[in-house]
């Protein structure tokens, strides 16, 4: 059985590249909606994030969050970019990017 911790990284490991995902919607599908903290707790300490691209999970109102990697949301913000997701005032359109 996997642990909560291995489904949030499962689940995101499946955010297709050139798109984003929320903390809530990666919690939800991960099988606890309202545990949308302990999403960002385990994206903070993401062990592999060339199989986990935490890089591609933006908050829900389509917002930049921290970002451990690099010099932080600046190069969130870069690999985003190099992916083809627009980002403008620091927030992603949800509508056009979200998985």
């Amino acid at each position: 059985m996997n642990t909560f911790l291995e489904k949030i990284y499962e689940v995101a490991s499946r955010i297709p590249k050139g798109r984003v995902a929320t903390y809530k919607q990666i919690a939800s599908l991960a099988g606890n909606s309202k545990a949308y903290r302990a999403v960002g707790s385990a994206m903070r300490r993401n062990p592999d994030t060339k199989v986990v691209p935490c890089h591609r999970v933006v908050g829900s109102d389509g917002k930049m969050h921290g970002y451990s990697g690099g010099k932080g949301i600046t190069t969130k913000i870069e690999k985003l970019r190099s992916e083809g997701v627009l980002i403008k005032n620091m927030k992603v359109d949800l509508k056009r990017f979200q998985w």
